[in-house]
Order: structure tokens, then C-alpha cells, then sequence
């Protein structure tokens, strides 16, 4: 075997594993979703900052595959629903997992 067909075997090696290693699973993203996630989760901050009854920064959340789960504090029960309400409006959230507590 040349030394040019070792190589190219050997990049595509490299190559394979590499699309392996970002492939997604039940329970890993993969690359594209993990971005995906991301903005979504930057976008309900900034939605949950831009409530002044809300205290967002007691707020937690977190998206996998386009489940927000919201966790933390809210002052009273009624925000519990509002914060909820406004994760579900942002584009790409397919549900809202809510583990908000009163405080």
C-alpha cells in the first residue's frame, strides 16, 4: 500500500469518528442541537429579564432538545405560571419542564 492510500485511509478514519462523535443520542445532543439549545435558552433569559416581576437571576434554566426546564425561586405562586407561559412562547421550545419552587 502507498504511502498517499495510508493516508487517505487514515483521514477518513479521522473523518468517520469525528461525525460519530457528533452524532446525537437519546441522551446526548448533537453539535447543530446543542446550538440549537442554546439560543433557545438565551432567549427565555431575556424573556424572563424583561419581566420586572420576575427575579430572573433566581431562575435557572436549562434545554435539552428543545425541553426548557426552569428551576429556582419565584416570590409568589402566581409568577410560577407566568414564567412557564413565557419560556412556552419562544420559537423552538417543544415543552417547559417546571421545577420553579415559592420562596
Amino acid at each position: 500500500m502507498s504511502m498517499a492510500q495510508r493516508f487517505t485511509r487514515t483521514l477518513s478514519g479521522f473523518a468517520l469518528l469525528a461525525l460519530v462523535a457528533c452524532a446525537p443520542t437519546p441522551h446526548r445532543e448533537g453539535t447543530g442541537e446543542y446550538i440549537d439549545d442554546s439560543i433557545i435558552t438565551g432567549k427565555v433569559k431575556a424573556a424572563l429579564v424583561a419581566d420586572p416581576e420576575l427575579k430572573a437571576t433566581q431562575i435557572n434554566v436549562e434545554t435539552f432538545k428543545g425541553t426548557v426546564q426552569l428551576s429556582g425561586f419565584v416570590s409568589t405562586p402566581e409568577y410560577i405560571p407566568k414564567a412557564v407561559a413565557l419560556a412556552r412562547k419562544i420559537d423552538g421550545v417543544k415543552s417547559v419542564k417546571n421545577d420553579l419552587l415559592v420562596r
